[in-house]
């Protein structure tokens, strides 16, 4: 069965920066769209970022736009989160996903998303 597997979380200072890492079995990565999602507590799931098969196109919520940047290495089967500028408005569980079937991802609802990730904490102080 496909595993997705998050690493990387922390707890950082505001300004700080971490990489989340997610680590992929039985799941070709670059084959299909992936995404970041976060939930902090009492919130939605909200979508993070998101990176097409082939890693050729990229989406960002507004609120994370220029300071993360999700990538994908296709050799180590593995899509990556940069976060700069963290603020403690970043704190929450984050979570990778995958579609299956979508070359292209065409939003970042979860619903669309047919794999996770058991999910990783992202704590930011001030």
């Amino acid at each position: 069965q496909v595993q997705l597997v998050e690493s990387g979380g922390g707890s950082v200072e505001a300004g700080g920066s971490l990489r989340l890492s997610c680590a992929a079995s039985r799941y070709t990565v670059g084959r299909d769209c992936m995404g970041w999602f976060r939930q902090a507590p009492g919130k939605e799931r909200e979508g993070v970022a998101s990176i097409s098969g082939g890693g050729g196109s990229t989406y960002y919520a507004n609120d994370v736009k220029g300071r993360f940047t999700i990538s994908q290495d296709n050799a180590r089967n593995t899509m990556y989160l940069q976060m700069d500028s963290l603020k403690p408005e970043d704190t929450a569980m984050y979570y990778c996903a995958a579609r299956q079937w979508s070359y292209y991802c065409a939003g970042l609802n979860p619903r669309d998303f047919t794999y996770w990730g058991q999910g990783t904490q992202v704590t930011v102080s001030s």
